[in-house]
Formats: structure tokens, sequence, C-alpha cells
């Protein structure tokens, strides 16, 4: 396993730990495993090579979570135009993560995780009007790409627009898995176009898909057992956590 992953036995035991957590997170309230995955393997390997790790894991799990649920043809005919830009903007933050220096992502990423935990843990939450729906979209759909782009998280601010639109908790569970199969696949893409894919990174990013699927398994079981408000809780706060720490190490790297 060291030999696939590049890395130290002790690392790639951490891997596979890191993207239980992660699965388990995703398939306990949908969303979870590009934010938790990457904020913990950024720590040990670097953002560039934590967003290779994550791509087949977060494409086969996001597959399922975008085909289920039976809104589909709804969510798509609301959400096309967010969608679209999101996917149509990834590059350009790929684009940009090839020409800063180092720490320059882990800074932005840490940041992107405090921004959607703070207004989460207060309460903070906003409906949009119907006439609000594309416009607004478009926006956040162009900031959300760039973002993701630049660093491997899906979440910001795609999560706050789809909350803001009133969804149902099936359904908002699945418009987040199109945003983020949709995204992924742009990721991948991308990446490989800027070189920063090869054949190794994609044989360890997909010796991590059974464990991520084994905790998304084991997050639905126990999805129907406890508050969902709980766990969104303490979820956000581990994400608040990540970005703390990310914030000061990117800025270390930065100086270094």
């Amino acid at each position: 396993m060291s030999e696939l992953f590049g890395l130290s036995p002790n690392l790639a035991v951490i891997a596979v730990l890191v993207f239980v957590i992660a699965g388990f997170v995703k398939g306990l309230v949908g969303f979870g495993l590009p934010a938790i995955g990457l904020g913990l393997m950024t720590v040990f390997v670097g953002i560039e090579k934590a967003m290779l790790l994550i791509l087949w894991p977060a494409f086969l799990t996001n597959v399922w979570q975008a085909f289920s649920g039976g809104h589909l043809k709804v969510l798509l005919a609301r959400l096309w135009p967010f969608l679209v830009t999101a996917v149509l903007t990834l590059g350009a933050g790929t684009f940009i993560l090839t020409q800063v220096p180092e720490g320059a992502a882990d800074l932005v990423l840490g940041m992107l995780m405090v921004a959607y935990a703070l207004p989460m843990l207060a309460g903070v939450s906003f409906l949009l009007e119907e006439r609000q729906v594309v416009p607004v979209g478009i926006a956040a759909g162009l900031l959300n790409g760039v973002f993701s782009g630049l660093t491997g998280a899906f979440v910001v601010p795609g999560i706050m627009y789809l909350q803001a639109l009133g969804l149902s908790r099936d359904a908002l569970i699945q418009a987040l898995g199109l945003l983020f199969l949709s995204s992924t696949v742009a990721l991948g893409l991308s990446l490989g176009g800027f070189g920063l894919v090869g054949g190794r990174e994609m044989l360890a990013s997909a010796a991590l898909v059974l464990p991520a699927l084994t905790g998304v398994w084991a997050g639905q079981r126990f999805r129907s057992r406890f508050s969902d408000a709980a766990f969104r809780k303490l979820i956000q706060r581990a994400i608040l956590a990540l970005g703390l720490y990310l914030v000061p190490l990117g800025i270390w790297r930065l100086v270094q």
C-alpha cells in the first residue's frame, strides 16, 4: 500500500482512516468527503496530492448521491445555470493553483472552511425569491467553480445557495450530489489538462474508494438513529477547527 500511495506505511494507514471518516460524514449528511478528506490529508501530503487522492472516492460516492432521491428532473431544470457555471469556471481555479506559491491553496481552503462553518454555527439562513434563483445561482456557480479548482473543495458557496432555495432534505442531498459529481468530473479533467494527474496518483485514489464507501455505508446506517441537527453542528465545528488550523499553516508555508 505504501508503494501505491507513495507514502510511508503510517501515512498510508492514515489515508485509509481519513477516507473512512470522510465517507462516514458524507453518508450521514450528504456532504463532507472532499472538505474533511482534503482538510486532513493536506496536513500530511499537501493540497495538490490531497486533491488527486479524493477524485475517485468523490466521483463514485457522488454518482450514487446524484442519481438517487427521485428529484433529478426537477433539480436539473431549476439548477442548470448554477451547475453549468460552476463547471465552466473550475478550470480558472486550477490555473490559479498552478501559479500561486506553496501554502496559498492551504490558506484559501482554510478560509473557505471558516467562512462556511461560522455562519452555519451562528444559525444564519436566508431564502431566495424565485426571480433571484437564476442570477444568484450564476454568481454562486462562478465563485464555487473558481474555489473548487483552486482547493478541490466543492462546498462554498454552493451549499449556502442550495440551502437558500428551501429544498426538502432529500432534494437538498441530491442537489449536493449533482454539484459534487459535476465538479469532481470537471476537476479531474482540469487537473489532467494542467499535467497534475498521473497514473500513480489515480491508482492511489482508486485504492481509497473502498474505505470511502465503507464509511458512507456506516454513515447511512447511523443517519436515522441520531438528530440531523446535532450531527450537522458537530460536522460544522470539525470543519471550523480544520479551517482554523489550515489558515496559519498556509501562512507559515507562504513565508518559508
